[in-house]
């Protein structure tokens, strides 16, 4: 089974490269192998111009990294990149410290629902990208995450890496959303016992299974995301893709 035209590059990997040249960062990322990038954040660029060298390189999109509140106060403007863009998901990335509470959980679940409802119908995707602070929180005898994924109107984009260091099993926790990830997040941890976020096919995650069950339950989208690489992040995206890709060829 081939995953190849499934796999993105987060573009969070490169948060400080697209600053300095973000056209230039994304002909990279195609001459590398990539299929697509995960927007996340046009760092002052026009949405315009992304999309005209988007459509330059072949880079597909496989959704965009949005926080809440850009999501509740500008989803005109959201909506309009994700059109250009021609991606359907909008992914909330995370969350402040003060929602981070039972309290906190039932307003971003009723914020997420609220936008979900307004763009039902009209071909947009709203989703949920967890770390590992929300196994530290219960609501209703479910881990925060799971209360929060609990209406099949919110959308899991369940990254493995935090949910090892969790301390959670990364294959037995995704299947739990089958057909309601469209995106995947890949992320490995060191073997080394510092848990920290190393390149896939380096660490202890076993992604030939996790890959296996993506290309069988629904996932669009594999995206690769190292939060912090020891030397260059494009290295990092290039140890991952080759990784990857022959992973491919077991599968």
């Amino acid at each position: 089974m081939m995953i190849r035209h499934k796999l993105a590059a987060q573009l969070y990997t490169l948060r400080n490269e697209v600053k300095k040249d973000f056209e230039g960062v994304l002909k990279d990322l195609s001459k590398m192998g990539w299929a697509a990038v995960q927007i996340d954040g046009l760092h002052g660029h026009p949405a315009r111009d992304i999309e005209a060298v988007l459509k330059e390189t072949g880079l597909r999109v496989a959704g965009m990294h949005v926080g809440l509140e850009r999501m509740k106060h500008d989803l005109k403007a959201v909506l309009e990149e994700a059109s250009l863009f021609n991606t359907k998901d909008f992914i909330c990335h995370s969350l402040p410290d003060g929602l981070q509470t039972p309290e906190g959980y039932e307003s971003v679940k009723k914020d997420l629902l609220a936008v979900a409802a307004e763009v039902d119908g009209k071909g947009y995707r709203v989703g949920y990208h967890n770390h590992d602070f929300e196994f530290h929180t219960k609501i209703d005898g479910k881990f925060a995450l799971e209360y929060l994924l609990d209406d099949p109107a919110i959308h899991a984009e369940i990254d493995t890496y935090w949910v090892m260091k969790a301390g959670h099993d990364p294959l037995s926790f995704i299947r739990n959303y089958a057909f309601r990830m469209p995106i995947l997040h890949l992320k490995d941890m060191t073997s080394d016992g510092r848990q920290y976020f190393s390149e896939i096919g380096t660490g202890l995650i076993d992604f030939a299974p996790i890959l296996k069950w993506g290309l069988d339950s629904g996932v669009e989208w594999f995206a690769v995301e190292q939060d912090y690489c020891p030397g260059n992040p494009m290295d990092s995206l290039a140890l991952s893709l080759e990784n990857l890709l022959k992973l491919e060829k077991s599968l």
